[in-house]
């Protein structure tokens, strides 16, 4: 979509072809074919029908990410793809509202998926971004929420920053080939992002973040949204509160975990043989590496001392991990692991596995397994030694 198309999508004649696309589309229920044929018997050049479309499709799309608000969105697809959840971006916003900042400006900002939130939260908030069409987009988001915020076509680098308390910046981590993992090949580079954190600042990262990546008295907190990890953060040290921090955005709120919720920072990681419960650290806190935290919040220690799994005698519920009651130890060789299953007439299998060159997949294909019941099962190291143990859900992730 240019630039030209998506302005005229926002006349009263563009508006009134996208109410009939979103009419068609549900009438079509979602097929492209039948929906496209409805849409050019009201508007036949291709291009404009085809961006009517392509929008209400994206809008359906986007209410995994933004909810209900997406369906009076704007969206181009990579903007939609690469733009903040919008429970991540509200958490985000709260936090920068707590530092009170006169304002925030986005060097980056995309569709505009963080100057909602930004708004919602009562910051005066600007955004820049370099593509046109984005601009417009993000222009267009805040106008259809009766949001405030400005947007401007401007490059990042080299924007004046002196006159916003904060900046939020969101590197471009992909290219032509796909993602980037080399941080000096980021659009900006490394060496921006370190500069700008000497200043009031947000960046967002990759959740692979290294630790030793981060400089000194930054915050880095991973955020996970319903056991997925969505992104990574730093905060500068005018807006850190801890090292390392885990925070997980479950089905009922929020919970976050630092260093400072750890008995173990810093101290040998406890080890203890498998106990009645075992405890699957959610992604996040295994990526601030607070698994000792959980280990500590659960009574217990860990199965193996390279393996995010916490084991003890005691059960709880946290949303800092999935809880699993242990069962029986099973054989861990495959031989002896099918005759195991079948003998207990498993047939619906879930595999989880960590630490073990095992594919759940394949080896749920090669046990083929056809009994009537279900079962699951943990492949991984315990004191080293690989181990499978039957276990059952006891509670999910989220707080």
């Amino acid at each position: 979509m240019d630039l030209a198309s998506f302005t005229w999508l926002l006349t009263g004649d563009g508006q009134t072809l996208l109410e009939v696309a979103s009419r068609a589309y549900a009438d079509a229920d979602g097929d492209p074919v039948r929906a496209t044929a409805a849409v050019r018997r009201t508007e036949p050049d291709h291009e404009r029908s085809a961006t009517a479309l392509t929008q209400v499709g994206l809008r359906v799309r986007g209410v995994a990410k933004f909810g209900e608000d997406a369906l009076r969105m704007y969206f181009t697809p990579d903007g939609l793809e690469q733009a903040t959840r919008r429970r991540v971006a509200d958490h985000r916003a709260a936090r920068l509202a707590a530092a009170a900042p006169a304002s925030v400006v986005d060097l980056g900002c995309g569709i505009g998926g963080d100057l909602l939130a930004l708004a919602r939260a009562g910051i005066v908030a600007a955004g820049v971004d370099l593509d046109p069409v984005r601009v417009a987009v993000a222009e267009a988001n805040l106008a259809a929420l009766g949001l405030e915020g400005a947007v401007m076509v401007a490059d990042a680098t080299t924007l004046p920053l002196d006159g916003f308390g904060v900046a939020l910046l969101d590197p471009a981590r992909r290219d032509g080939r796909g993602r980037v993992f080399d941080v000096d090949a980021w659009t900006p580079p490394w060496t921006f992002v370190e500069g700008l954190l000497r200043r009031p600042a947000v960046v967002k990262v990759a959740p692979g973040v290294p630790h030793d990546l981060v400089p000194d008295g930054v915050e880095a907190e991973w955020v996970s949204e319903r056991g997925d990890v969505k992104e990574a953060a730093l905060w500068s040290p005018h807006l850190a509160v801890a090292r390392r921090r885990a925070t997980v955005l479950g089905a009922h709120g929020l919970a976050t975990l630092t260093e400072e919720d750890d008995p173990h920072d810093g101290r040998p990681r406890p080890l203890r043989a498998v106990g009645r419960y075992l405890y699957e650290p959610d992604g996040a806190v295994i990526r601030a590496g607070l698994v000792t935290a959980v280990a500590g919040l659960v009574d217990g220690g860990l199965v193996d001392e390279k393996i995010a799994y916490v084991t003890s005698d005691a059960a709880f519920r946290t949303p800092y991990a999935t809880t699993y009651e242990v069962l029986e130890e099973l054989p861990y060789r495959e031989k002896p692991l099918r005759a195991a299953l079948r003998e207990r007439g498993v047939g619906r299998l879930t595999i989880k596995k960590r630490g073990v060159d095992v594919v759940p997949e394949q080896l749920r294909k090669r046990l083929a397994l056809s009994g009537d019941e279900e079962a699951t099962i943990v492949m991984t190291r315990v004191a080293g030694e690989g181990t499978a143990l039957l276990v059952r859900p006891v509670s999910g992730p989220g707080a």
